[in-house]
């Protein structure tokens, strides 16, 4: 289970380092792709297979379903991690997160979530009523 947050910057090269917390959860390699809310989503092998076969479950009829396994699957990426810990973020998807430098990688229980500095500050300083959604998630039984 990945927990955490972390504030750490890339390098030249696109690289960032890992959080070493998050390192003994993901071994060698992770799949890197688009996430929600412009962020980008890191998971370990097996997570990724396990979601690999719910999204491949999905309807190929409905537009919907087809929208999102080509948003999902186009930016994922097979990442290495390096002796030193580092692990290289694509453009593209360095692109799509707006990242330049500072970034934040949290845990999200199954997965990491790498976010921008700055679109991770904004995202907290919204106006999310977090006691709103724990009432209703209380109402699924969470």
């Amino acid at each position: 289970m990945f927990i955490g947050e972390y504030k750490h910057a890339i390098d030249s090269k696109n690289r960032m380092i890992v959080p070493s917390k998050f390192r003994e959860g993901l071994d060698s390699s992770f799949v890197l792709t688009k996430g929600l809310d412009g962020c980008l989503y890191a998971y370990p092998m097996n997570e990724w297979k396990e979601l690999e076969k719910k999204l491949r479950a999905l309807p190929l009829t409905s537009k919907d379903a087809r929208a999102f396994v080509r948003f999902f699957f186009s930016g994922a990426n097979e990442i290495n991690i390096d002796k030193q810990g580092r692990a290289l973020i694509p453009q593209t998807l360095k692109e799509y997160a707006a990242i330049e430098k500072e970034i934040v990688s949290i845990g999200v229980a199954s997965r990491i979530e790498i976010w921008s500095n700055e679109k991770w500050e904004s995202y907290n300083e919204s106006d999310i009523d977090f006691e709103a959604i724990a009432e209703k998630m209380s109402e699924l039984g969470i």
